[in-house]
């Protein structure tokens, strides 16, 4: 495993880390990370990058803003110096943060490029390959994909009056005086996004949801939760289903369930690991049986 750093169209370096044990390698898997998602709280990456690197394939750890909580970085376009985090978030930068991933494998080499997303990284991919038929990835993993509206159910109606009042009074870049969900410290316009203009609610355990952007996909894939998912209201086998109903070929894409296991895959973390090595392996043999 080696650092990584992938810059941005807007100038922002994304900090990722790279799983790669073989010399030629022209296959990689890159997997977004979702809200606070460092190896520490999600140790099963690292399983999926050994896992992968003993079948000679790369992985790409890709954390994009919201990863940390916040930090320091230098704009190579502008020189300057700036703080990024889940704190002050845009989503309208999360299509440059996936591209910019997705540039970094091709501009080194690799022939067969899957993206993957967890969590919040995988609505994240959902928005990506929603506005970009990019012909560069060739499937899609969703992992734990999360129901947006079930998160934002978690803010109370006083918080989010604090929320109006600030957005209401140009505050947009103060600290808000609590934290969102109740562990997301952040300033008023990121959470002011995140409960009215989430372009990143895109999922839905209800049926009735918006699932415009799915629908627009033109790829196929795959996707992945744990059965004791908390993200899902109370059915994550239900609420996979829902969202492949709303795909454009639900035949073609795979649903596959962790067991006794939750959002992060605990305990569960090789299993995990030897479902999405299996999954790259089948779409291998059926493109090698397909040209």
């Amino acid at each position: 495993m080696k650092n990584i750093e992938v810059p941005t169209k807007r100038g922002v370096l994304l900090d990722g880390s790279l799983f790669c044990e073989t010399k030629d390698p022209d296959t990689i898997l890159i997997s977004v990370t979702g809200i606070h998602g460092r190896f520490k709280s999600n140790p099963f990456y690292k399983d999926i990058g050994h896992t992968l690197n003993k079948s000679n394939i790369d992985f790409i750890y890709a954390q994009t803003c919201d990863a940390i909580r916040k930090e320091t970085k230098k704009n190579i376009l502008t020189g300057e110096e700036e703080i990024i985090g889940s704190f002050n978030e845009d989503f309208n930068n999360c299509e440059d943060d996936v591209e910019a991933y997705i540039n970094y494998a091709e501009k080194n080499n690799y022939k067969h490029i899957y993206l993957a997303g967890h969590s919040l990284g995988a609505n994240k991919i959902i928005y990506y390959l929603s506005k970009n038929n990019d012909k560069r990835i060739e499937k899609y993993i969703l992992l734990s994909p999360a129901d947006v509206v079930h998160l934002v159910d978690t803010i109370s109606v006083e918080e989010k009056n604090i929320i109006k009042e600030y957005k209401d009074k140009g505050k947009d870049n103060e600290i808000i005086p609590f934290q969102l969900f109740g562990w997301v410290e952040c300033i008023t316009r990121t959470a002011y996004d995140w409960v009215y203009n989430n372009i990143l609610d895109n999922v839905h355990a209800n049926k009735d949801g918006d699932f415009s952007q799915i629908n627009n996909i033109t790829h196929n894939g795959a996707m992945i939760i744990g059965t004791y998912d908390k993200f899902t209201c109370g059915d994550p086998i239900g609420f996979l289903d829902n969202i492949n109903k709303h795909t454009k070929n639900p035949e073609k894409n795979k649903l596959l369930f962790i067991e006794k296991t939750g959002h992060v895959y605990r305990r569960k973390e090789k299993e995990l690991s030897e479902v999405i090595l299996n999954l790259i392996k089948e779409w291998q043999i059926e493109k090698n049986e397909n040209k």
